[in-house]
């Protein structure tokens, strides 16, 4: 489906069920509701349902957020089939504002000069993209006035020099059961020194935790329910209750969040809970490389219950993860620490360069020695 179709008030009027990025019909008989297909970090494959109200009442609470009106121009430089990429098109409708769409292949200097040629002035960008244009020191356009940085986190070293060559990077936190955002830095923070957190909750969610620390969500953007596929059968399943039980810990605080790490990625490395994911953030800040490129996954060990993998992409001899492990070791208890490394050629990854951890986990687990 094309963007300008999604534009058109027709769509948002309508319905029927659309299963964003399926070929084919959709299934008979389902809720005539967004669909986005959704793993996660890990997990089975599976279709989010969201209600066009709720994809329109978080496009709203974002545009009024970020200050957006209708002499403002939403840049789409992220694939419509998710929700990132979708959310950009609903604040479009629901702004009546300017739309421009990056119709290339991903190349950031051909992004900087592109969005500097169309005046773009909000877009959202994942971490591997504003790493690009800090790496070849591209500066932002003077238009630009805010970008939502989704789809993991942006190290703070990243993001000070994203925003010293004048990209207005803002992190956020979102998931596809939300419609997009729940929670995203705000404009008057753009002068201050980046940071990965807290985070402001924006004003249509609320937010709370449970006894395990488990983020809790409640409001009008919330998916209606959820879309399986099964030995060729499809089977929907509404939500139930008000709330939703994300994977992801955090702490919640005066309207603010600080998002701790998923609770599905969490192992025992002897007798110490660990998360990988935030060993991984360590690691790559300390490398300087782009997210992405090296991935810790964690697999069985008969002794210490789990151990720590790396999994990395080929590097040229100037940033040998072998020696930067011994810098990193040097600081780290030892259930922190890796304890195999494997290369490979490239880490797979979903469309948003999202590394696929289950995959690689397996993988891992037959390789590390």
């Amino acid at each position: 489906m094309e963007a300008a179709a999604l534009i058109d008030p027709g769509f948002w009027k309508q319905e029927t069920p659309v299963l964003m990025g399926h070929e084919g019909h959709a299934p008979v008989g389902i809720p005539g509701l967004v669909y986005f297909r959704s793993s996660g970090s890990t997990g089975e494959p599976k279709w989010i349902g969201l209600s066009r109200e709720a994809l329109l009442a978080s496009a709203a609470a974002v545009n009024a957020h970020l200050q957006v009106d209708r002499d403002s121009c939403w840049v789409l430089a992220l694939p419509l089939h998710h929700v990132g990429g979708f959310g950009v098109v609903a604040r479009v409708f629901q702004a009546g504002c300017r739309m421009a769409k990056f119709e290339d292949k991903w190349n950031a200097a051909a992004f900087a000069a592109w969005l500097e040629e169309i005046g773009g002035t909000h877009l959202s960008l994942v971490p591997t993209q504003v790493h690009d244009l800090v790496a070849a020191g591209l500066r932002a356009p003077a238009s630009l006035k805010a970008i939502v940085v989704g789809g993991g986190i942006l190290g703070e070293t990243t993001g000070r020099a994203a925003r010293e060559l004048g990209w207005p990077v803002l992190a956020s936190y979102g998931m596809t059961e939300a419609g997009s955002q729940i929670a995203t830095q705000g404009l008057e923070l753009l002068d201050r020194p980046y940071v990965t957190g807290p985070i402001g909750i924006l004003t249509n969610w609320e937010v709370n935790t449970d006894e395990d620390g488990r983020i809790l969500l409640r409001g009008d953007a919330l998916f209606s329910g959820m879309l399986k596929s099964s030995e060729g059968e499809w089977k929907y399943e509404e939500r139930s209750g008000e709330w939703f039980a994300s994977s992801d810990l955090g702490k919640v605080e005066n309207g603010q969040l600080q998002v701790l790490g998923r609770a599905d990625t969490l192992v025992k490395i002897l007798g110490e809970l660990v998360d990988p994911v935030a060993v991984e953030a360590e690691l790559l800040a300390l490398a300087g490389a782009a997210p992405g490129s090296a991935v810790v996954v964690a697999v069985a060990d008969p002794r210490a219950g789990n151990k720590l993998v790396l999994v990395h992409e080929t590097v040229t001899p100037e940033r040998p993860w072998a020696e930067l492990l011994e810098r990193y070791h040097a600081s780290r208890p030892g259930y922190r620490r890796i304890q195999s490394l494997i290369e490979v050629r490239e880490i797979p990854k979903s469309p948003l360069g999202k590394p696929r951890r289950a995959e690689l986990s397996r993988f891992a687990a037959k390789r590390a020695i």
